[in-house]
């Protein structure tokens, strides 16, 4: 009995590397044909091209105007969302159109809006205009050896005049870029206007009174320079029905 187990024993040992060698050789085969169905499928699929990419991105621009997280959008959002983007593309064209459109205080708004533009304006003709002139003068006076041509700019020395030329375009440029921003605000407000105006109904329900009051003096560490035990304040009180 002893003799048959360790005939079988040296047997199973003497295979095993024959069964691991076996074992191995599928393995690498498997792989081979993994790698050959892999490259067989690259071959087959079609690349996309520029024609049809933009295609798709249309097609998924226009399924995202109807659908919100595969949800469609009904008539209602669809009409406040064509709203929205009218005011604010109106804005972006003509400084006010938006919140002529909107309604509410647009006759106070426009205004506001044109008399920035008109500030933008004078800022920028100052600043150009002092510019010029120390530009003139100083290009004057190098070409010149150093003779005065303005008599207003006389007791100027040519470091000076650079200098203040540089500083009087620094800040024509930053007129610029303020009048840029403004404009994109003007564009901002008629958008975020809408959005409140249509998407969210404030209504009647919320009510602020603002009213004086005393507190006392030692409220958050405060302490008053005529030691009296209260100080008048500003009490605000909303109303939520």
């Amino acid at each position: 009995m002893y003799k048959i187990c360790f005939l079988l024993f040296v047997f199973g040992c003497a295979s095993f590397p024959t069964m691991a060698q076996g074992v191995d050789s599928l393995a690498i085969k498997a792989d081979s044909l993994t790698a050959t169905v892999d490259s067989v499928a690259q071959d087959t699929v079609k690349k996309e091209t520029k024609q049809e990419r933009r295609a798709r991105e249309k097609a998924e621009k226009e399924r995202a105007k109807f659908y919100y997280k595969d949800i469609l959008k009904d008539s209602t959002r669809l009409a406040i969302e064509h709203v929205s983007r009218v005011a604010w593309r109106r804005s972006l064209i003509l400084p006010g159109w938006g919140q002529y459109t909107n309604g509410g205080l647009w006759w106070v708004k426009v205004p506001i809006i044109y008399g920035g533009f008109v500030g933008a304006y004078l800022t920028f003709d100052y600043w150009q205009w002092y510019y010029s002139k120390f530009l003139s003068e100083a290009q004057y006076r190098i070409d010149n050896n150093g003779a005065v041509n303005d008599p207003d700019l006389e007791r100027w020395e040519l470091p000076g005049l650079i200098q203040s030329k540089d500083n009087a375009r620094r800040n024509r440029d930053l007129t610029i870029l303020a009048t840029v921003g403004f404009w994109g605000l003007n564009v901002v407000e008629a958008y975020v206007t809408s959005m409140l105006k249509n998407r969210y109904n404030m209504g009647d329900d919320l009510s602020v009174k603002i009213s004086p009051t005393f507190m006392p003096s030692g409220y958050l560490g405060y302490q008053s320079p005529l030691k009296n035990q209260f100080v008048p304040g500003i009490k605000l009180t909303f109303n939520i029905r």
